[in-house]
């Protein structure tokens, strides 16, 4: 007889083989086809609103394996807030002003050349247009890959930075921190990168390791403290500095010294040199002959205010004490170039010094500077050695290596000189200190240590330099009076200007108007009564741009709300975006933007080092689309605990794909065996299923309640490691494996098989929501095919609760101990399959005629269910004098002695 014809064996349309990079796309289609998202705000409208603030990525490029991971984790808690029962609105946005766009249109026309003003090299407003088509390709570039990862988002109605409405936004708040008299204009010392040609804020700088010449160099002192005086007997004596930047030397005009150190005047081969005592073993090890003889000694505070000789210019200086000045390294002198330097700045200021920079914006000394005029400090800081080893006045030389600020837009070093700037005042009206009594108090910050890293860049940051020296921008709205130069800085006026980007195009009219025409009618100078004026030409910082998002988005879009519940980049946002937009809205507002703060790690390589083309361990997404799909890429991103760094590979995603291979096999066995299934018909009562099935549904409530806990504290390496577990340990290898025989051989109508596809409904439709957040396109193939109603799409679904009657503690704990045993007998029976006793487990009978105290009452309690969880032809609980086949005694369960015969009968 052809028994395979009496089976009721696996029947489904849900394809073995997922075909990802084929058929995600055709999921797109049919998503775009009913406008999906959409149809998920009139779905959710009348839920609680719940919002994440998309953090601009910047319109230059294609997307990367980092963005990938930003915007796949803002899907899955978009999607997952979703389906926990909220309005989880999504609007991602773009930000688009700033260097990188205009670097590349100036390449483009030929204007990034040495010299070159660029914001006065050609037609700012046809530059802009020119920037505008620039990042709008983009913008429709980046949608198109970012919808190609299954986010869901309001696609069609972005936040662009460009737009004038948001312009207008930018230029309104840059007028409130105005009027509450938190900005400046001054000549300070700031980090400029002389390659972009522009100022950089502390937040655009990052430090890299760097080799650079350090140099000892003797200052002639021309006035001692008495002290010094008989014990020079007439000498000449020289202070010493130690410096690695050599080019700020043509800039010194003090010396700084620590009040309360001991500083020694020490004779070495004939000259005397002065310098900290703590750090006097040091300095004499650069000789080689370090015999000397210490003359004399006095207090830093008894050098202050005698004076000393530049080394090489007809300059005099004095020397100051400042508490700054460190003995971890040097000679406890520092030289002073306050144009070069933010301690030496303060310190300049304090004694009337004049903020001397003689670098230009191409870090090109200036023809006054006798030597070097029209050198880089580059290629001036060897010539500047060698003029100190020329007079006389060099002591020696070392290469160090050290971290050096470096641009990170072009990873070239930058310099520090003081410019014309303008700048928010931290310190100012109590700003930082509200903003840090902020951090503290009105914000959850995950993982907590972005607390801490926050804080402590506000706390030490000395101010936010807001103008840069560009064209593609927001422009910093000021005037000049052209007949006193007197500076006309109001919150009505930059208000009046915000209307006109507002009503017209943007800031490009900053740039196509006069003056006179941006001003309100009868505009006067206050101090000197004139009309006449001039634009400022400085834009504002492309942070403060993104940094208004929550003004120019979450409070002007009518289905968001101020403040957003969550913001979520990677850890560099610390310094950049989560500080921009905490400092705007503390400035203007008070409050922070967001509720809570997120902070996600960056991808490695699997030896965790960072990606780079010269290590050749770049992976891109155009390698990994067109073989994983981007669901696998999805499965990676939730894999791994994001707070930390992720690493990837090929092997990493291998594996994943093997992962992923198991989760949709379970879909397809489920599937398979509701064939005949209609839920309407069929349901089997929880009171008439079979007891592993129940024990089944004990373990999906327990599941659905752990990653729906997880979803709720956004874990998703818990959520993922859940459900591959359940469908890998519960599932495949347990209870699938025990109702095959119901499920194949049973009646079609059998109330008992009836009872398992019931149960296997229940999974298959509480695994597709559970996974449907992670597993966009697969949990939405496999939705199609569930039997019975159900809604259009699983993205309509909210995620499944667990009806109260499905958890049972007693029956967990009772078959906790079942499957120790079923571990034991598996053991055994693998004892009797080496001695060729068996082959299938169904040709063995057990029996187990001894068990520890609390096992004996259980098993007889169980003992018709036993053949089946143990899938032998018989189990046998009574005790025998007769010795089975083969005799296994548990090593995990001592007392537990299990036996093993071939069972009687013949296979069918």
């Amino acid at each position: 007889m052809d028994y395979k014809a009496t089976l009721n064996l696996p029947k489904t349309a849900f394809p073995m083989k997922a075909n990802l990079p084929k058929s995600e796309p055709e999921m797109l289609a049919w998503w775009e086809s009913f406008g999906i998202y959409k149809r998920l705000r009139q779905a959710a409208a009348s839920r609680p609103l719940w919002i994440l603030h998309d953090g601009p990525p910047y319109a230059n490029g294609n997307i990367h394996l980092g963005t990938m991971l930003n915007k796949v984790l803002k899907d899955v808690i978009v999607k997952s807030r979703s389906m926990l029962g909220f309005n989880a609105v999504y609007v991602p946005g773009w930000d688009c002003h700033g260097l990188p766009i205009e670097h590349q249109v100036d390449k483009e026309l030929g204007l990034d050349k040495p010299g070159v003003d660029v914001r006065r090299a050609m037609d700012p407003v046809e530059k802009r247009r020119r920037c505008r088509e620039y990042a709008l390709r983009f913008i429709d570039i980046q949608r198109g890959e970012f919808k190609r990862l299954g986010v869901f988002g309001d696609w069609e109605n972005p936040y662009v930075t460009m737009e004038p409405a948001y312009q207008a936004v930018i230029a309104r708040e840059f007028g409130r921190f105005v009027g509450r008299g938190l900005v400046s204009k001054g000549l300070k010392p700031v980090h400029w990168c002389m390659y972009c040609k522009t100022a950089l804020a502390q937040a655009e700088v990052e430090y890299e390791d760097q080799k650079t010449p350090s140099v000892w160099v003797k200052f002639p002192l021309t006035s001692v403290p008495v002290e010094l005086q008989a014990a020079l007997a007439g000498r000449p004596a020289f202070a010493v500095i130690w410096t690695t930047t050599p080019w700020t030397l043509p800039a010194n005009l003090a010396i700084a010294v620590h009040p309360t150190q001991e500083y020694v005047a020490v004779d070495v081969g004939g000259e005397v040199y002065v310098v900290a005592r703590a750090l006097l073993n040091d300095f004499l090890a650069l000789f080689a002959t370090p015999a000397h003889r210490v003359l004399a000694s006095v207090a830093g505070e008894r050098l202050a205010g005698h004076a000393y000789r530049h080394p090489w210019i007809a300059r005099d200086g004095k020397i100051a004490s400042a508490e700054f000045v460190g003995m971890d390294q040097g000679t406890g002198l520092v030289h002073i170039a306050p144009g070069h330097g933010e301690e030496d700045y303060e310190l300049g200021k304090s004694l009337g010094l004049r903020v001397y920079n003689p670098v230009d914006d191409d870090g090109k000394f200036v023809a006054e500077v006798e030597g070097f005029g029209g050198l880089t400090v580059w290629d001036a800081n060897p010539k500047i050695i060698e003029r100190l080893k020329s007079v006389g006045m060099l002591i020696a030389q070392r290469p160090l290596d050290h971290t050096y600020p470096h641009c990170w837009r072009c990873k070239n070093p930058t310099l520090f000189r003081a410019t014309e700037q303008w700048f928010i005042e931290l310190d100012q009206k109590g700003f930082r200190a509200k903003a840090l009594e902020a951090i503290k108090r009105d914000v959850e910050w995950i993982p907590p240590w972005g607390e801490d890293r926050i804080y402590n860049m506000v706390a030490h940051r000395s101010e936010w330099v807001i103008s840069r020296q560009r064209v593609w921008g927001v422009p910093i709205v000021a005037f000049y009076c052209t007949a006193c130069g007197e500076l006309l800085l109001e919150e009505r006026i930059v208000e009046h200007v915000s209307g006109i980007f507002r009503s017209g195009r943007g800031a490009d009219e900053w740039f196509a108007r006069d003056a006179r025409d941006l001003l309100p009618p009868g505009t006067r100078c206050a101090k000197c009564g004139d009309q006449g004026f001039r634009k400022e030409t400085d834009i504002l910082d492309v942070w403060f741009d993104s940094g208004c998002s929550h003004a120019a988005v979450l409070e002007a879009r009518s289905d968001l709300r101020w403040p957003a519940e969550m913001y979520i980049e990677g850890s560099d946002q610390h310094r950049g975006w989560f500080q921009s937009s905490l400092l705007e809205s503390i400035g203007t507002r008070g409050s922070p933007p967001y509720k809570s703060v997120i902070t996600h790690g960056f991808f490695m390589d699997a030896e965790g080092r960072k990606m780079s083309k010269s290590l050749g361990n770049v992976i891109t997404l155009e390698e990994l689309l067109p073989k994983y799909g981007a669901e696998i890429l999805r499965l990676w991103v939730t894999s791994e605990d994001y707070t930390q760094d992720i690493r990837v590979s090929m092997e990493i995603l291998d594996r994943l794909a093997d992962a992923y291979r198991r989760i949709r096999n379970t879909f397809r066995f489920l599937l398979g065996n509701l064939g005949d299934f209609d839920p309407a018909r069929d349901r089997q009562s929880y009171a008439r299923i079979d007891e592993v099935d129940r024990w089944i549904l004990d373990r999906l409530a327990r599941l659905i309640g752990r990653v729906r806990g997880a979803y709720e504290e956004y874990e998703f390496h818990t959520v993922f490691h859940s459900v591959h577990n359940f469908c890998a340990v519960d599932l495949s290898a347990l209870y699938l494996d025990v109702i095959k025989d119901r499920l194949y051989t049973s009646l079609p109508d059998d109330p008992r098989r009836r009872a398992a596809q019931t149960t296997c409904y229940d999974i298959f439709a509480a695994l597709t929501r559970l996974v449907a957040p992670i597993l966009t396109f697969t949990s939405e193939e496999a939705w199609r095919h569930l039997p019975g109603t159900r809604s259009e799409s699983v993205h309509f679904e909210r995620f499944p609760d667990a009806p109260r009657e499905w958890l049972d503690d007693t029956l967990q704990r009772d078959w906790d101990r079942l499957l120790e045993v079923r571990r034991e007998v598996a053991k055994a029976l693998e004892t009797a399959r080496t001695a060729k006793l068996i082959g299938s487990a169904l040709e063995a009978a057990v029996r187990i005629p001894r068990a520890p105290e609390d096992l004996p009452a259980l098993l007889q309690t169980k003992r018709d269910l036993l053949p089946t969880l143990f899938l032998v032809s018989g189990v046998d609980l009574e005790r025998s004098t007769s010795r089975s086949s083969v005799t296994y005694e548990s090593q995990d369960i001592p007392g537990l002695v299990i036996g093993v015969d071939r069972a009687r009968g013949e296979k069918c």
